[in-house]
């Protein structure tokens, strides 16, 4: 009875990862659709909304970086939220310089709501523009080209939400080579149910939807509690397939700083992950019908493995053996070829180790993270 329990999970995880592999996450890696348009027909204003606490040295590099891009109308918003540094005598220098660069200054959040979500909907409230492109303070453009192509579902193809992909910087060292491996996992997640017309997510540090949409819907009803959620939150409840494009174009993309202590990682992750219990039942079983199968291929193939391997039963040792070989090959070939599409940068190392390591990884932190009280954005 337990040798069949092991071959009958180990067969159901192999099922369920091939239709991830192959037909859901293959979508985004051998996506054979026309990047976005470096021209547009219509050229609407576009405001930048950027949300910043204690963010002096990251705004110093990223307001010059804004004000290179290549569109004719746009202006940047930046939110100082609560900042106790030099923050607001940089903006102020820097709004001599940039005519285009407004701020507006809170000095504090109401106790009955989230601190992100407050000072996101007064940017929003204040910005000049209709389309709205958001990112964060530690991110820069990839290239000039940011705003126009994130932009132009939005502007010309009547989308409500424009989805983009966020990196982090590349640097040696495992952490930041798990960071590269998750990062692009969370990826392909959001932008291969995207291209399928069937979206559940994006992240606010490379999202773009309409300030009319936004407030008619009266922004963040019923999520001003949570902290976080700001950006996939409001992506589950309100994108569909009609209304939401996935821009899937690297010179879209922006890139931030990534963490450099596991503390600070584990912090991060804790934050974005918690928000995950808040998805509808569809969406949570997008993700964990995979994290569940995930678990079935590792947990029964190691299991028939040292079951076989007691037994010396080696054809059956042979042929378990040779089916995780051949996912890990599946998966490496997936995650280079998805690499290349959404950042045209090196894949992460070792994809296979980072693969099993995965399944320690989402479900005791998702589970820490599930139940966790003390999440805060700033």
């Amino acid at each position: 009875m337990g040798l069949f329990l092991l071959w009958f999970f180990f067969g159901i995880g192999i099922l369920i990862q091939a239709i991830y592999l192959l037909v859901i996450f293959g979508k985004a890696a051998f996506y054979a659709g026309n990047k976005s348009p470096s021209t547009s027909k219509n050229e609407e204003g576009v405001t930048v909304v950027i949300c910043a606490h204690n963010e002096f040295l990251n705004l110093k590099t990223l307001i010059p970086r804004l004000f290179e891009q290549d569109y004719p109308v746009f202006d940047v918003m930046i939110v100082n939220d609560r900042s106790t540094d030099s923050t607001k005598r940089l903006l102020e220098k820097m709004m001599e310089s940039y005519p285009k660069l407004r701020s507006v200054t809170i000095k504090y959040t109401p106790t009955h709501v989230t601190a992100k979500k407050y000072a996101l909907t007064l940017g929003i409230k204040v910005a000049k523009h209709d389309v709205i492109l958001l990112t964060d303070a530690d991110c820069l453009p990839e290239t000039n080209q940011w705003i126009r192509k994130m932009t132009a579902p939005v502007r010309n193809q009547e989308k409500t939400f424009a989805v983009g992909f966020s990196g982090y910087e590349q640097k040696p060292g495992f952490l930041n080579n798990w960071i590269q491996f998750e990062t692009l996992l969370t990826g392909l997640y959001y932008i291969s149910f995207g291209l399928w017309k069937k979206p559940f997510m994006g992240i606010g540090r490379n999202l773009c939807y309409r300030k009319d949409f936004f407030m008619n819907v009266k922004a963040f009803k019923g999520l001003w509690h949570i902290e976080g959620g700001d950006d996939d939150l409001f992506i589950n409840q309100y994108a569909s397939g009609r209304n939401t494009a996935i821009v899937l174009d690297p010179e879209a993309n922006t890139i931030s700083k990534p963490k450099e202590t596991r503390k600070e990682y584990l912090i991060q992750k804790k934050r974005h992950l918690s928000v995950g219990k808040y998805y509808s039942g569809e969406d949570k079983r997008k993700i964990g019908l995979y994290s569940f199968s995930h678990a079935l291929f590792w947990l029964g193939g190691l299991g028939l493995l040292i079951y076989v391997g007691l037994v010396h039963s080696w054809e059956h040792f042979s042929v378990v053996f040779g089916i995780i070989l051949l996912r890990s090959f599946l998966i490496t070939l997936i995650f280079k070829a998805a690499e290349k599409k959404i950042q045209g940068t090196k894949p992460p190392k070792n994809i296979w180790m980072l693969d099993f390591l995965y399944l320690g990884y989402f479900w005791i932190l998702g589970t820490i993270s599930h139940q966790a009280k003390d999440i805060q954005w700033k």
